[in-house]
């Protein structure tokens, strides 16, 4: 998994749909998810911090949360199924645990709310996300090829008494 945060929400140039934007906390990947007019409100309206004069339904939400004691713990966007992406809310009370099913949109604007963490599956961002950081990428790639092309076999023979994991156990024990 992967967290990431919400970085702004844009409009699709070609279909004026709105756009939230989220970004891994390496500035590395992008990944876009299309979502509808009034989440993309009210997702802008938390990033603002411009507060609704009434209860907003994700404000509904937060505030049985609230009441019944439950904690969001995060939300996890786990896949990307023809076009649509599929999250879930992992909330807790007490040694409780549960897990609802909801739109990514719905979701972000709860976590943002309630600075929740937003973590998406390794798979969904390999498969959708965009690069920010195309240089680094670039960078990190040579830097890795150097390192593979310096290799010798020599490197992986042990070389005098080192520590084995069986003394971190051992001395973990005492």
């Amino acid at each position: 998994m992967i967290e990431m945060k919400v970085a702004g929400i844009a409009l699709d140039a070609m279909s004026r749909t709105p756009v939230i934007l989220l970004r891994d906390t390496t500035d590395r990947r992008q990944l876009p998810i299309y979502i509808g007019p009034d989440q993309a409100k009210a997702i802008i309206a938390v990033l603002e911090n411009q507060p609704a004069p009434r209860p907003l339904t994700h404000d509904l939400f937060v505030n049985l949360l609230d009441e019944w004691d439950m904690t969001l713990e995060r939300v996890l966007i786990h896949s990307l199924q023809d076009s649509t992406y599929y999250a879930l809310l992992s909330l807790s009370r007490g040694e409780l645990r549960r897990e609802l099913d909801a739109r990514p949109s719905d979701a972000i604007a709860i976590a943002l709310r309630l600075d929740a963490p937003i973590w998406v599956m390794e798979e969904v961002v390999a498969e959708a996300s965009i690069p920010v950081d195309s240089d680094a990428d670039e960078a990190e790639k040579e830097a890795f090829q150097a390192f593979l092309a310096n290799l010798n076999p020599s490197d992986f023979i042990q070389r005098g008494k080192s520590s084995t994991s069986n003394d971190t156990l051992e001395s973990s024990d005492s």
